[in-house]
């Protein structure tokens, strides 16, 4: 009677193992039925590619849509535009491509900056010939050769500071400014900071401060203005 029971027990884990598996088998299948495979590959071989905010890999990929479903691509790679594209696997919706190319395009906002150390940083300029009015009036003449509107300026303080300069690019708007102060009367020395921001996005009022951050890089029209300062005060 034991041996019966052993014998039983052992028929019904092999079905019931048999079973499990079947049923695994027919979910994967189910999974696997109507998703839809993209080559995807881009002009960039180290552009990072992003599939619903995941970085999946770089310059190529495969991408796969599931059924009734719809999958964000995002390229993305320093001094290029960004590109997005979405694939659907919908009834009713185009049929996504076996393959996609992406010709990337360079960032207009790179080609007109130039990569610096001096954005966003206090740079002393010591006068050691000149006297306070004649370098004030010195940076005050630089300043406007520049950027042509100074928002506050004060002498006796050797405080200055210019209106933000804006400039807008396809993904990206830039926006400019110079504080000049006072740092030390005797000697006299001026500390220079040439403010670059960037917001990454088009069109931004040059008012919401919430959506700039910090640029390591200048517009090619302000690059100058320190050296020039540097060189005509002394």
């Amino acid at each position: 009677m034991r041996k019966i029971t052993i014998l039983l027990l052992a028929i019904t884990f092999i079905l019931t193992t048999k079973v499990t598996a079947t049923n695994f088998s027919v979910l994967d299948a189910t999974v696997e039925v109507g998703k839809k495979k993209i080559q995807l590959g881009v002009s960039e071989s180290d552009a990072e590619i992003h599939i619903n905010g995941r970085l999946v890999g770089k310059g190529s990929t495969e991408v796969l849509v599931p059924k009734d479903a719809c999958v964000t691509v995002i390229v993305k790679k320093n001094g290029f535009l960004e590109e997005k594209i979405e694939f659907c696997n919908k009834k009713g919706m185009t049929v996504p491509p076996k393959t996609y190319y992406i010709e990337m395009k360079a960032d207009d906002s790179y080609d007109a900056s130039i990569q610096t150390d001096i954005a966003n940083i206090d740079i002393a300029i010591p006068i050691n010939v000149m006297n306070k009015d004649t370098a004030w009036k010195l940076i005050n003449q630089i300043v406007l050769n520049y950027i042509d509107v100074i928002e506050m300026t004060d002498k006796e303080t050797g405080y200055l500071r210019t209106a933000w300069s804006l400039k807008t690019f396809m993904q990206n708007t830039i926006r400019t400014r110079l504080i000049i102060k006072e740092s030390s009367s005797e000697p006299l020395v001026f500390k220079v900071k040439l403010i670059s921001e960037e917001s990454n996005l088009p069109l931004t009022s040059v008012k919401s401060d919430e959506l700039y951050k910090e640029w390591d890089r200048v517009l090619r029209s302000y690059s100058d203005i320190i050296s020039e300062l540097q060189a005509r005060l002394k």
